[in-house]
């Protein structure tokens, strides 16, 4: 799979501009934002008891 260079990424961030206009853009990335970082709290905040619990089960 080739890589993409910084012509492609032009394109692809003008069709986006076109898309989603301006004003859209930084609601979306804020969006993305705070789904990666709940995502990220979510994964850190697991309970230890279910590790042990998941280590039993193995034989």
């Amino acid at each position: 799979m080739p890589s993409l260079g910084v012509p492609e990424l032009l394109i692809i961030l003008l069709v986006v501009l076109l898309l989603f206009g301006s004003k859209k853009i930084p609601e979306l990335a804020r969006g993305l934002g705070k789904g990666i970082r709940e995502f990220k709290d979510a994964t850190k905040n697991t309970d230890p008891d279910d590790r042990k619990n998941d280590d039993s089960a193995k034989p």
